[in-house]
């Protein structure tokens, strides 16, 4: 490592991955491990805290001995480490957070608690054949547990807009998904079975909230519902298989189609109410191909995107942003608590 290069490891355990990076100069990824339990969670159709916190004890040892080994690079080559330290589920986080404690104390190296959200956003960052992002960018964070609307102004400067008032857009794929009979994770379920149907079957509900940036998914997710149970009324929604003759692939085009015009439409007016330049759409929904493909079509603006790989939860992200907090004099305490509910906008008490 050249004196003029800072590397980063980060460690993310906020839900159910297992995460390490070692990332150089806060762009480059010389290492990106990613352990999920996705397989241990779909028996239970959702994510179960407890065996995720069990299953992150078991990984996190190998996952941060393996990032280190990939990127050639023992902890005395370490200028510090990224932790995520929320939001996310509790027992999660603080597995992370105490194996990061750990090597800190063990190697003299300076900790960093990171805000996921944030992570998120400098997943784009992490794209070395672009150039960097332009300010300011109206981001939009979609994932299984947010749904939220950035002004992202300048490097580690941000202001809320809005977020959801129920369900986020990633548990409105999954509870959808469970109720269809498929399978978890909900987003990539539902967007397969989307491709073989027709979006324009069912008129489900949009709710634009009008006169704010804010989304709520619920309404939709019960009109599923309500259409899955006037199909089949003996069938306990969720809980068994949907019988033969349930249009699932339609159904599932139309909640599909439902979810991406919302966010398109309010994302583009958003970006243009507050004269962004370029957008960002970064966390775990952003994977979906008809979101991508819609901001691709309808936008004037320049759309980032992470690619597939790291629009997940990853580690790699949570070391991009703890590069720009080191550089920006960031230093944490070895005592400081998980956040588990943590804004954007909001400096840990």
């Amino acid at each position: 490592m050249g004196r003029g290069e800072t590397r980063i490891l980060g460690i993310e355990t906020s839900c159910d991955e297992t995460a390490a990076s070692v990332v150089e100069n806060g762009r480059f990824i010389r290492s990106n491990v990613v352990a999920s339990q996705a397989a241990e969670h779909a028996v239970y159709g959702g994510i179960y805290p407890e065996v995720a916190s069990r299953i992150h004890v078991e990984a996190i040892y190998s996952v941060v001995s393996e990032a280190l080994e990939t990127a050639h690079a023992g902890l005395e080559a370490i200028d510090a480490i990224a932790v995520t330290r929320g939001p996310g589920l509790a027992g999660s986080l603080v597995v992370g957070m105490n194996m990061a404690k750990g090597l800190a104390l063990a190697a003299n190296l300076p900790i960093l608690g990171i805000n996921h959200l944030e992570a998120h956003l400098y997943s784009i960052w992490l794209v070395e054949d672009e150039p960097e992002p332009e300010f300011p960018l109206l981001a939009l964070i979609v994932s299984g547990g947010h749904t939220e609307l950035v002004l992202m102004e300048d490097h580690l400067k941000y202001k809320r807009l809005g977020g959801t008032l129920d369900d986020a857009a990633g548990e409105a794929f999954d509870k959808v998904a469970r109720l269809l009979g498929l399978a978890y994770p909900g987003g990539p379920a539902v967007q397969e079975a989307a491709e073989k149907g027709d979006p324009k079957a069912f008129k489900f509900p949009r709710a634009w909230l009008e006169g704010t940036w804010d989304f709520s998914f619920s309404g939709l997710k019960t009109a599923v519902l309500r259409e899955v149970r006037e199909r089949q009324p003996e069938l306990k929604a969720g809980v068994e298989a949907p019988r033969p003759g349930l249009p699932i692939a339609d159904i599932s085009a139309a909640f599909q189609a439902a979810v991406v015009e919302v966010l398109v439409v309010k994302t583009l007016e958003a970006a243009k109410d507050h004269n962004a330049k370029e957008i960002l759409v970064a966390g775990g929904v952003s994977a979906n191909m008809p979101l991508r493909d819609a901001f691709e079509a309808q936008s004037k603006l320049p759309v980032r995107m992470p690619p597939l790989e790291l629009c997940t939860d990853n580690a790699a992200m949570t070391a991009a942003v703890g590069h720009r907090r080191f550089g920006a004099g960031q230093r944490d305490a070895l005592d400081m608590d998980v956040l588990p509910s943590w804004p954007l906008d909001e400096k840990p008490s």
